[in-house]
């Protein structure tokens, strides 16, 4: 299944290289709504409350309560009570990336009150790489740690993984088949795979794999063939 992406930045939907350097803009958001109208899923990613440098959560509220689809919602969700009021929204998961892991480790504690107050079942962790290790704050500081590692630990507090193979984030070379063939030796649990994927034959590898396709870049483009 493709999940388009609407990744929010001052109030634009944006698609970044790397989550860096800007390679478009859309003023029109809700406009999106309607483009992506045959999806069955959206995410919708607030990078400014990820980054730590604002939020759209006005925004993300209103396009949660628009969309004709499910949507998930992820960026700079830190407490339980943000991912309470996201949910009460319209939202149909909250994706936790940042504060799920702490200390270079998992952040047990954070992520036991989160399944306390929302349910496992409305939880996905975002486990963001590159190199092969994790990414945290907005992809701006590298762990040591690597998926398989903490999968099994992290799978007590989730329904599912996010996992962007950020190496091929925006730039619309392909994704890494092999990246994702390890992850999905590495966890029993539903994995949605983004970063780079830019054509329908990656689109049905994935679906082989039992994954479902995040994609951003080539949707906006109209390349995904």
């Amino acid at each position: 299944m493709i999940i388009p992406c609407i990744d929010l930045q001052a109030g634009r939907a944006v698609q970044l290289i790397r989550g860096r350097k800007l390679r478009l803009a859309v003023e029109d958001v809700f406009g999106l709504l309607d483009r992506f109208r045959d999806y069955s899923l959206l995410h919708v990613i607030d990078l400014d409350a990820a980054m730590g440098r604002g939020s759209n959560a006005r925004l993300v509220g209103q396009l949660c309560r628009r969309a004709p689809m499910r949507v998930r919602v992820g960026g700079g969700i830190r407490t339980a009570a943000r991912a309470k009021r996201i949910l009460a929204v319209g939202a149909e998961k909250v994706i936790i990336g940042s504060a799920a892991f702490r200390d270079g480790g998992v952040n047990r504690g954070f992520l036991s009150r989160l399944v306390a107050k929302v349910g496992r079942k409305r939880i996905i962790v975002a486990v963001d790489t590159q190199g092969g290790r994790i990414l945290v704050r907005g992809w701006r500081e590298k762990l040591s740690l690597t998926p398989d590692k903490v999968f099994s630990e992290l799978e007590s507090y989730a329904s599912e993984f996010l996992c962007t193979y950020v190496d091929a984030e925006g730039t619309m070379r392909g994704t890494s088949l092999r990246w994702f063939r390890q992850l999905r030796k590495a966890t029993g649990l539903p994995i949605t795979a983004a970063g780079g994927i830019r054509s329908a034959r990656e689109v049905r590898q994935l679906e082989q794999l039992g994954m479902n396709a995040a994609v951003g870049m080539a949707l906006y483009l109209n390349r995904l063939r």
